[in-house]
Parts: C-alpha cells; sequence; structure tokens
C-alpha cells in the first residue's frame, strides 16, 4: 500500500484559462482556444494558434512579481500553474519530508533571446536574459518563490514527451524512496523559434485541427503550463491529504525510427501503452477513455490509432484528442493533458473531440463526439510522444480501486 502513488494537487493554465475550473467549463462548454495569433510577434497571422490570453504584464500582476525581475513566459505560466498545484496538495499545512520538483520545457526562455538578441550583439542592457534561455534556467525561474521547498530539481527535455516524463521520472523517485512528494509537469510558451520551425516542417494547419479526421492537415500549435503533484500513499496519509486519484501506471519507450516520424505501425506507443497496462496490473478493456496524443498530422494520428488498435483490439474505449481545445502545448502537453484526463477522471465525462467530421479510411474507430459517458469512468490512459520516437503513456486511476 505505501508504494502505491497519489496525485493530491493539479495546477493548469492554457489557451481555455487560467486553472482547473476555467479548463473543466470549457471543456463542458465545448469550447476551443484555438484562433488567430495575438500576443506572439509573427508575421504569420494566417496561421491560428491557441495563446493564454494574458500579457506578460499581466501575469506580472497576477503573481504579484515586480516587472524589474527577470522572468519569461515561460517561467511565468509555469509559476501561475505550480502556484495552484502546491495549494491544492496543502503543501503548506505540513510538508512532506522530502520533496522534488521535475519540469519539462524544449523552448525554455527563447521567447527573450528573440526579443533581445541584437541587444546581446550590441550593448549589455538585456544580458541578464543569456542566463534565463536554457530549459534548466527556465526551471529554475518558475520555482524561484518555492525554491527552500524543494530537496531537489531537475529539468526534461524530450520534445513532446518532456512534461509526460518528467512525472514519470518522479514517480520513479517516489516508488525507489528516494523522494515522498515530486511536483512534476511542464511549461512552455509560443516562440518564432519553434512556430516557425513546425511551419517548415509543414505540419501546421491553418485552420482549427481536426485529429483523427481523415481531412486533418496537420496541428494548431499552442503554450501553456500544467503541473501535478505526485506522493505515496504513506505521505498523504501522514499529511491528512485527500487524493484526487492515483497514478496506476507509466511507462517511456523509445522506437528512434525517424528524427520527426512514428513508425508505421505504432511500435513505440503500442509498447508505451501497453507497458503502462502492465504496470498497473490493468487488461485494455479497464481503460475507460483514452486522452490521445492526437496531433492531427497525418503521421501521428494513423500510426497511433493504428497502436490503439493493435492493444484494444474490437473493444476500443472513448477515444479523443483535446488538442482540439488547447492546441499542441508541446513540451508542457504531458501536464496539460494528465490534469484533462484528471478532470474527467473527477467529473465523469468525456472531452470531446472537435472539428471531427470524416473517418479515417485506416482505423476501425472513430473519435469521441459526446462528453455524457453511460460509465463511471474508473482507469483513464493518456499519451505524449515527442521527436525522434520518444513514447510515453500514463495511466490514472480512482483511488478506491
Amino acid at each position: 500500500m505505501t508504494n502505491r502513488i497519489v496525485v493530491t494537487g493539479m495546477g493548469i493554465i492554457t489557451g481555455l484559462g487560467i486553472g482547473k475550473t476555467a479548463t473543466l467549463h470549457a471543456l463542458l462548454q465545448k469550447r476551443s482556444a484555438i484562433g488567430e495569433v495575438k500576443y506572439l510577434q509573427t508575421i504569420h497571422k494566417e496561421i491560428p494558434a491557441s495563446e493564454v490570453p494574458l500579457t506578460n504584464e499581466q501575469m506580472y500582476q497576477l503573481l504579484t512579481v515586480e516587472e524589474s525581475q527577470i522572468c519569461t513566459r515561460t517561467a511565468l505560466l509555469g509559476r501561475i500553474a505550480l502556484r495552484e498545484a502546491l495549494e491544492e496538495a496543502s503543501i503548506y499545512t505540513k510538508r512532506p519530508k522530502r520533496m522534488a520538483f521535475i519540469s519539462g520545457t524544449t523552448v525554455g526562455g527563447m521567447d527573450k533571446s528573440e526579443q533581445y538578441y541584437r541587444h546581446f550583439l550590441s550593448d549589455n542592457t538585456r544580458n541578464p536574459y543569456i542566463e534565463a534561455h536554457d530549459c534548466g534556467a527556465t526551471t529554475e525561474l518558475i520555482a524561484k518563490e518555492y525554491k527552500g521547498d524543494f530537496d531537489m530539481m531537475t529539468t526534461i527535455s524530450t520534445a513532446c514527451s518532456s512534461a509526460a516524463n518528467a512525472i514519470i521520472l518522479g514517480a520513479n523517485l517516489i516508488k525507489t524512496g528516494r523522494q515522498d512528494a515530486v511536483v512534476a509537469g511542464g511549461s512552455e510558451c509560443l516562440s518564432k523559434f519553434h512556430f516557425n520551425g513546425f511551419n517548415a516542417l509543414m505540419i501546421l494547419d491553418k485552420q482549427a485541427c481536426k485529429p483523427f479526421d481523415a481531412e486533418r492537415a496537420g496541428l494548431n500549435l499552442g503554450e501553456g503550463a500544467a503541473f501535478i503533484v505526485i506522493e505515496s500513499e504513506q505521505s498523504a496519509k501522514e499529511r491528512n491529504v485527500v487524493p484526487i486519484c492515483r497514478l496506476s501506471g507509466y511507462a517511456n519507450t523509445c522506437d528512434a525510427y525517424h528524427q520527426t516520424a512514428s513508425s508505421p505501425n505504432g511500435e513505440g506507443a503500442f509498447l508505451a501503452m501497453k507497458k503502462a497496462l502492465e504496470q498497473s496490473n490493468l487488461h485494455p478493456h479497464d481503460i475507460d477513455y483514452i486522452n490521445a496524443h492526437g496531433t492531427g498530422t497525418p503521421n501521428n494520428d494513423e500510426t497511433e490509432g493504428i497502436a490503439i488498435m493493435r492493444i484494444f483490439g474490437d473493444n476500443i474505449p472513448c477515444v479523443s484528442s483535446t488538442k482540439s481545445f488547447t492546441g499542441h502545448t508541446t513540451s508542457a502537453a504531458g501536464g496539460v493533458e494528465s490534469v484533462i484526463s484528471m478532470l474527467a477522471l473527477q467529473h465523469n465525462f468525456i472531452p470531446v473531440n472537435l472539428n471531427f467530421s470524416q473517418p479515417m479510411k485506416e482505423l476501425s474507430f472513430v473519435p469521441a463526439m459526446q462528453s455524457k459517458t453511460t460509465r463511471q469512468l474508473k482507469h483513464v490512459l493518456t499519451n505524449s510522444f515527442g521527436f525522434g520516437g520518444n513514447n510515453s503513456s500514463c495511466i490514472f486511476s480512482q483511488t478506491e480501486l
């Protein structure tokens, strides 16, 4: 019993709004945050994305932080999500004996590097932002207010599986007895660097993305942050905290098939889901809902769909991609979609797959279009896949099971 891992807090910010309540309402109202770019300074206004509806200055005010402090947009987003997660977990009522912070990001402080690189070349007025550029510095900036509360901090950068891998690393630290609790997830702002990079790959849809649709044309980028507090069941009991749910299984695999594409038979995704099920001692028929990686790209949706068919056969549970709501928040996606999966588990609904109209001929299933479910959700699985064939799956379960 003491080796079971429970979730005691979660925090989120995306284009859907600030916090769990705003996120839940948007999901239930089937309201997407994808639209015209307003905050990112890009010439590509024809490409939609999902932005957090706050300027950096507004986030400084929300956090009651002086604007003179060096902070990037990725770090500001992360601070907001981290604060909500820590508050829900009642960390300051009774702090866990040992607690770590693990954050995933790839863009890091790139937004400020883009803005100030000419200053770096010509004068020294913006030089402090050079040190804020890298991924590790972003983790330090997110945790700055709480730095003394963490016994360990580290950063994961595995592209779009980063936040999921932060959760997996945190779970392993708890299972091996090295930490009692871990705050894990990720944060990523939009930047011209990865906006233009994905555009160069020709995988950005110029309309709202259509995951698992025969006419899908690519993804929409998004930004946001999400963190969850995981701890041993024993730690939660000692702190007298009621768990939200359990992290019952997880796995990471790497098929290394291609730099950006997944293998035709979805081998890496298949193995990640298979191993997560095995670790949780669950069978495929136990899963009630799959929050798919579902980017809306031709390659991902076909190969992930094939992997799902290989695992679940003729009994495929409800499947949807919530990237049609939030956009693809890249390194933060595993955290964002874990929180969304847990909200579905808590409130017993299926986040729908927006914009779907035409089934894919390669797949035996269509994504979920209705929020209502005829069964009580007990186990939900969420997938996060990164470039290079890095695949991660996490399973969240009701605590009483």
